[in-house]
């Protein structure tokens, strides 16, 4: 079931309403690229379904990585993004043997999470679209 309120969606299902902001930077090296990016925007979004969570904005910068997912709190933003950056380190390394000798982890083991609140869902879209463009 979904609920719209003013331009945010809701979703519930029956005892609970959740909509969430998730942005998790990695190390500062600029290590990707264009091809690095778009393979890693591939496997985060083969694995929605998989870990529950829906993308609903993200951008690959050389040095970080901006997500907007909206997420169930009963699976945890935390645990899921865990294994968002377990899954894409593994199979990156693995694809592209050079990122081992330069990291000795794809990922920092820090991140940033949020929930949408004080803006709205639109600023926050907005504001991850224009990340390429700063």
């Amino acid at each position: 079931m979904e609920l719209r309120q003013a331009t945010k969606p809701y979703h519930t299902d029956h005892s609970i309403v959740y909509s969430c902001v998730i942005f998790c930077p990695k190390y500062r090296r600029k290590v990707l690229n264009e091809v690095l990016a778009a393979r890693l925007k591939e496997l985060i979004r083969a694995k929605q379904e998989d870990y529950g969570y829906t993308i609903i904005e993200m951008e690959v910068l050389p040095d970080h990585v901006h997500l907007l997912l909206d997420v169930d709190p009963r699976k945890g933003s935390n645990g899921i993004v865990g294994k968002i950056k377990g899954f894409t380190s593994h199979e990156l390394r693995e694809e592209y043997p050079w990122l081992k000798k330069r990291l000795p982890t794809l990922w920092t083991r820090s991140k940033f999470i949020s929930t949408v609140g004080a803006v709205t869902l639109d600023v926050v879209q907005r504001y991850i679209e224009q990340q390429k463009n700063v």
